[in-house]
């Protein structure tokens, strides 16, 4: 009887240890294939006629996010959970630009990044999704020169 606790123990402990490394690996793999530079295209649905439309930088070396709003710096670092991303808490630059629709693009920008919860990669185009009810709230068209 001892034999058999000993044994399920032992199974019971194998199965949830690999299913945390695939997970971790599963991660990773998302990680690695977000790196690269975009610059995003619309937000919130709508699209970006401005000529100095946000960009920024993942990197999955540190999971830094470095960026600029169009006006301002920003960075920070973010996480992955499987699909979930999370930004965390992003430092932002404090130069006035004198257009108000950059302005405007900035604060909607720096919304969509802090209220992000979900991401969706395809043909290079990076679509982040609502935390709260998965709507679109940007995307992202990643440099072809990655």
């Amino acid at each position: 009887m001892k034999t058999l606790a000993t044994l399920s123990l032992l199974l019971f402990t194998v199965i949830f240890t690999s299913c945390d490394e695939t997970k971790k690996v599963i991660d990773v793999a998302g990680s690695v294939q977000l790196t690269g530079n975009y610059t995003v295209s619309a937000i919130n649905g709508k699209k970006l006629e401005n000529t100095t439309n946000p960009t920024f930088t993942l990197s999955a070396l540190d999971n830094s996010f470095r960026g600029t709003t169009g006006c301002n710096s920003v960075f920070g670092n973010y996480t992955i959970d499987l699909y979930a991303i999370n930004f965390g808490q992003l430092a932002v630059s404090e130069k006035m630009c004198m257009d108000k629709s950059i302005m405007k693009t900035e604060r909607d920008y720096l919304d969509a990044l802090n209220n992000t919860g979900s991401y969706a990669i395809a043909n290079g185009v990076l679509t982040l999704y609502s935390k709260t009810d998965r709507s679109v709230l940007m995307s992202a068209k990643k440099d072809s020169s990655e």
